[in-house]
């Protein structure tokens, strides 16, 4: 036998001989690809994957506005050759957005629950230490992108937009790319890194949509925009703090950096898409005034437009608060959203349609217009009062202002009126279980009510203000920039908004007035409500600490020993098998503090719950009857003896500050902290007590 084995083993080293020639050479090609690796590696591995990351969500984002943009120039073509007969252009009208949002529904949520709404409410519990089973999981890429461009496509009858999903499409990719990324440089999976790749992912997905010069739901360029403006990703920086500010109470710096190297290569690789698909043809001419794009006396009036900006916001993040609580608890809705939620979406979807139906009142709110084209409109730089009544009844090239001169209403009651009806249609918009954005949608609203304050102001004084020199007429689209910026930023609870808007519409002149009124928006709304997404954490009862609102001196007051659970279970090192089933009968928890004794209660270290139930597994119960072949020693085992205990990392003390313990736990990410007096264990703190 061991004859045929060695012959056996010859035929083999000749049969790989023979099917694999010059040994030397493919030695000397593998040892070159080896040192390619370790030279290409010497940076970090994690660039590469953040750029892929970049390009990979850039390429996606382009190709979703190509197909939006398509289908809506197609749809748009269809509702004009109808003709004139009311009853089909009102079927065009309310049967394509139907249809589509039903299709949306029904696909995405049929693969997966987690892909309707917006995904970053999730996305902050998941970064803030919670696990979410596959939330995240690849499976739900590609029903999330499908839903999320039938979405797109159902255009501003829906009025939804794209960037929580694309969020939330850029976490998933992130996640896989991690996988993939310890797969090739065959390390275990590392938490810290999977946190890094998550953070870089969420900068990738508003960066990519924000760049985006040409999408039908997220634009931010303006006529006036100039190509060097359209061209550079000049949201990048605006956008990765926006992110941040939205996402993370706390962010480590090396972390901004990660996800601006992502971010960038996404925007750049966006606008280069767009380039060569001939998107960006046209070079825009400049005709703001940027010499004295406002006076100083109209600080007034923006601080004004910020205070109306935080009350709107107040009232619509309780008003929608309470819809979408309202929801689930009426019995129909509730019904519908649990067993046939396509059905729910169509009938909202109708009714949305109907009011934006252009022969009837959607005539008065500008309905024709896409998104953009709302955005673009509100952002144009001639006054409309003053081009009112000399306007033609013919549309003109450019004229998208002339949408809102309606002949029976002027330019302000069609704003008022557009801003009365969309607060209720936003609200309702929110509670459809599709995949869908909403900060675009209120980005459009604040522009609007920045409008009508900038044309009020222009008519009350027509030849401008002047604190000195010649009269300075009034620009409206400054009032809709700082509008956009504040009633977007307190909403989210983001300041970064002010730059967001000014540096991707290239226009920095009203930087200062629009920074002034979010501040003034953030402070009424922040005093007030809750954000939008944190609001929505609430209403899914996720497990996610609420911010501390103010910084009132009550916060370092309040001590751990006020609010600490004092009945832990815990066991000791000498501890055998009765007592480790006594505590995993008493107690769900996940890990277990070790005590010194029963008499000394001195905190030694923890021992996880998987390693109890092995200990169990491996002793016998003292009781049990004896078999023939029973192992004493297994019988008599300690937990001390059986089970790695590790060591105490961080503990609180009876007078650590409330302030102190909520601030560590978002810091280090914590659930839960063992607390102690002079070493000993007195109790336990974990999300729930600190919340």
């Amino acid at each position: 036998e061991k004859e045929e084995e060695e012959e056996e083993v010859e035929r083999v080293l000749v049969s790989e001989h023979s099917w694999r020639p010059c040994p030397t050479a493919r030695r000397r090609v593998r040892g070159c690809l080896e040192w390619v690796k370790r030279q290409l590696f010497r940076v970090g591995e994690d660039w590469y994957f953040l750029f892929i990351l970049g390009v990979l969500m850039a390429t996606i984002s382009f190709t979703m506005d190509i197909i939006v943009t398509r289908l809506h120039l197609a749809h748009m073509w269809l509702y004009r050759e109808i003709g004139d007969i009311g009853v089909l252009k009102y079927l065009s009208w309310t049967l394509y957005p139907m249809a589509l949002a039903a299709f949306s529904t029904g696909f995405s949520q049929s693969i997966t629950p987690h892909s309707g709404g917006s995904g970053i409410p999730e996305l902050k519990t998941i970064l803030m230490g919670v696990v979410l089973e596959d939330y995240l999981a690849i499976q739900n890429f590609g029903a999330k992108v499908v839903g999320l461009t039938c979405t797109l496509m159902c255009g501003s009858t829906v009025f939804l937009g794209k960037v929580g999903p694309y969020v939330h499409l850029s976490a998933m990719a992130a996640a896989y790319l991690g996988k993939m990324r310890t797969t090739v440089t065959r390390e275990y999976e590392n938490k810290f890194k999977q946190h890094e790749m998550l953070v870089a992912a969420q900068a990738v997905g508003v960066a990519t949509v924000f760049g985006a010069p040409i999408s039908g739901e997220d634009p931010l360029i303006p006529p006036w925009a100039p190509l060097n403006f359209a061209l550079i990703p000049f949201p990048i920086f605006p956008g990765v703090l926006f992110s941040i500010e939205v996402m993370s109470p706390h962010f480590a710096v090396r972390d901004y950096w990660r996800g601006f190297f992502a971010a960038t290569c996404g925007a750049f690789m966006f606008r280069l898409l767009a380039v060569f698909n001939k998107t960006i043809a046209a070079v825009f001419k400049s005709d703001l005034k940027i010499d004295f794009p406002f006076d100083l006396l109209e600080t007034f009036f923006f601080l004004i437009l910020g205070i109306i900006c935080g009350i709107v916001a107040c009232a619509y993040l309780f008003c929608q608060r309470w819809m979408m609580v309202a929801v689930k608890k009426n019995r129909l809705t509730a019904k519908l959203l649990a067993t046939d939620k396509p059905v729910y979406t169509v009938l909202v979807v109708l009714l949305l349609a109907s009011v934006t139906f252009p022969p009837g009142l959607g005539q008065f709110m500008a309905s024709r217009l896409t998104m953009k084209e709302h955005l673009i409109s509100l952002f144009d730089n001639r006054t409309w009062g003053l081009l009112a009544p000399n306007a033609s009844g013919v549309a003109k090239p450019g004229g998208l202002w002339q949408e809102w001169d309606h002949p029976s209403a002027t330019i302000y009651g069609t704003l008022t009126f557009f801003l009365l009806m969309k607060f209720w249609m936003l609200i309702l918009a929110t509670t459809l279980p599709l995949p869908a954005g909403y900060f675009m949608p209120i980005f459009i609203y604040g522009a609007a009510i920045g409008r009508l304050i900038g044309e009020v102001v222009a008519l009350l004084f027509p030849w401008g203000l002047h604190s000195e020199g010649s009269p300075r007429p009034i620009i409206p689209a400054g009032y809709a920039l700082a509008g956009a910026a504040a009633f977007a930023g307190s909403v989210t609870h983001a300041v970064s908004t002010a730059l967001l808007v000014c540096e991707a519409t290239g226009h920095l002149g009203h930087i200062l007035p629009t920074v002034l009124a979010v501040l003034v928006a953030n402070a009424i709304s922040q005093k007030s409500q809750p954000s939008f997404y944190d609001a929505s954490i609430i209403v899914k009862k996720l497990p996610y600490l609420p911010p501390i609102r103010s910084r009132h001196i009550v916060s370092y007051r309040v001590m751990v020993e006020e609010f600490m659970e004092r009945r832990v279970v815990a066991l000791a090192k000498g501890d055998g098998f009765q007592e480790v089933l006594v505590a995993l009968d008493t107690s769900a928890d996940a890990e277990y503090p070790v005590v010194e004794s029963t008499g000394s209660p001195t905190l030694v270290g923890t021992v996880n719950r998987s390693q109890l139930v092995a200990f169990l597994q491996s002793h016998e119960h003292p009781q049990a009857p004896q078999g023939e072949k029973v192992n004493r020693l297994a019988m008599v085992g300690t937990l001390g003896d059986d089970c790695t205990i590790e060591p105490i990392m961080l503990q609180f003390s009876p007078w650590t500050s409330l302030h102190q313990a909520y601030h560590l736990f978002q810091l280090l990410k914590l659930q839960r902290v063992f607390v102690t007096r002079s070493g000993e264990l007195v109790g336990a703190v974990s999300r729930a007590e600190v919340r």
